[in-house]
């Protein structure tokens, strides 16, 4: 059982940044010139980037503090060091009640939003029952597929830190947040789609597990704004005092990892690809879908041996088995029950009654799958599946694994290989071209094309969106020149 202050760490994302940290954080800013007239700490915790920017700062005007936690706030409200200093005021706050552009419009000069954000996510919230998050939008306007299967969750930093944003445009400011890297950059994105003012960013890493006992990639994100100025890239320095960086930013629309790689690359990237990269099927339901063929028939996910037909019975890989290369052999086999999308699954009455039979044994738990994306769909339906999923030759990647490892696959026992919906993959209906296309995809050209793109620090590093990226017809051309080149 996890405990109530466990709990309540978990809901406040309490990470609260060490003394040392929040000086270094200081000392960075004086360096690079910031001087705000004004900071602002919207969640102080303990209060340690307010004693931090007070001594840093001394020419600050005002330096305001808002903490939720009533145990912080009481000790924040007898601690001595703040007491005296009379330019910190402190208040107990809700920052999701706040109006924060209402605030900012009150005070005059130069402001400087500083502090750290919780570490959690509203999904992790919604799991402990928690109510420090804001209300439950869709506000990143995610449609269909996407927010219903996951990617509407979101950091609650995210939106901690798009609303401080907003109450920052129309002035100079600046905003200095320790954050997860990622969120960094969803907040890059989210300011380049809706066009909003920024002047210079630039992130900078810390060590997480060093500094708060968390196994995350974790920065300083800085931030100036200016009115009527859009300069959306960010300086990616891999350490506080370091002073080299590389560049993120945008090119046709989309986030860059390495601008200068993909610069010299540019003529391999296709916005409008011809051949798609498609993901492995979506069951929700292993125990039931997933087998293991034995000598009596096939062994399921409750330890139950059961006879099917093999109509609807395939090859299965997972992504796991993908990225480390056991691609020989395995014993893992995955019940289809549909060609198409919303296909009826009526037909298999006659098609394989024996697997009806244990489909129907099994109403109970597939019809209890959460996802949205069953709902009002054929009876034991799958989704992730079409023609695609049926090709006897497939060129793999699991986007779960921070490597670039394609792999050539071709069918057992003359049925194709079905992946798990971690795995994207193109389809063949012939070795010959799946060959070709094999070499062009591990070719030196496609290796640093995809790592100018691929942000390796994500949970899902590896996405359809960046595979379907590279012009396969462009590269073979630009392969075979440099042939006739040496030849």
């Amino acid at each position: 059982m996890v405990s109530a202050s466990k709990l309540q760490k978990i809901e406040y994302g309490d990470f609260q940044t060490p003394p040392e940290l929040a000086e270094q954080v200081c000392q960075k800013l004086i360096e690079i010139g910031i001087q705000p007239d004004v900071i602002i700490e919207p969640t102080c915790g303990v209060g340690n980037f307010i004693q931090a920017s007070a001594k840093a700062f001394p020419s600050a005007r005002k330096i305001f503090g808002f903490e939720i936690n009533a145990t912080y706030f009481e000790q924040l409200a007898n601690d001595n060091q703040l007491i005296t200093d009379p330019r910190i005021q402190i208040e107990q706050g809700d920052f999701f009640q706040l109006d924060w552009e209402a605030f900012t419009k009150t005070i005059d000069g130069k402001i400087l939003v500083l502090g750290n954000f919780p570490w959690v996510t509203n999904a992790q919230q919604g799991v402990i029952t928690g109510k420090n998050l804001p209300l439950k939008t869709n506000f990143q306007s995610h449609q269909g597929f996407d927010a219903m299967t996951g990617k509407s969750n979101f950091d609650i930093s995210e939106w901690m830190l798009i609303r401080i944003i907003q109450g920052l445009q129309k002035r100079p400011s600046a905003l200095a947040m320790l954050c997860k890297t990622s969120v960094s950059r969803k907040l890059l994105n989210y300011l380049f789609t809706q066009k909003l003012n920024l002047k210079y960013c630039a992130t900078y890493q810390i060590d997480a597990k060093k500094h708060f006992g968390a196994i995350v990639d974790a920065c300083l994100l800085f931030c100036t704004f200016e009115p009527e100025t859009h300069h959306y890239f960010c300086d990616v320095f891999d350490r506080l005092d370091s002073s080299s960086y590389s560049r993120i930013g945008y090119e046709e629309g989309i986030l860059i990892k390495d601008l200068n790689t993909f610069q010299k690359l540019k003529d391999l990237s296709d916005p409008n690809p011809k051949k798609q990269w498609r993901s492995g099927i979506k069951h929700d339901c292993a125990k039931v879908m997933i087998l293991h063929k034995t000598d009596g028939g096939y062994l399921n996910g409750f330890r139950e041996v059961i006879e099917l037909e093999e109509t609807l019975i395939f090859p299965f890989m997972k992504g796991s088995d993908v990225a480390q290369g056991r691609i020989e052999g395995g014993d893992r086999f995955v019940l289809i029950t549909q060609q198409s999308i919303h296909e009826s699954t009526e037909l298999i009455q006659m098609l394989a009654p024996k697997t009806w039979n244990y489909l129907e044994s099994c109403a109970k738990q597939l019809e209890a799958r959460k996802s949205k994306i069953y709902q009002n769909a054929p009876r034991f339906s799958i989704f992730g599946v079409g023609s695609y999923t049926f090709a006897p030759w497939k060129i793999a990647i699991c986007g779960l694994y921070k490597k670039l490892h394609f792999q050539l696959i071709g069918p057992r026992n003359h049925k194709p290989v079905i992946f798990d919906d971690t795995v994207y993959f193109l389809a063949f209906e012939d070795q010959q071209t799946a060959d070709r296309t094999f070499a062009l995809l591990t070719s030196a050209f496609a290796t640093d094309f995809y790592h100018s793109l691929i942000f390796w620090d994500e949970k899902r590093p590896i996405k359809t969106s960046i595979l379907n990226r590279l012009n396969l017809e462009v590269l073979a051309q630009r392969l075979n020149n440099i042939t006739q080149t040496d030849g």
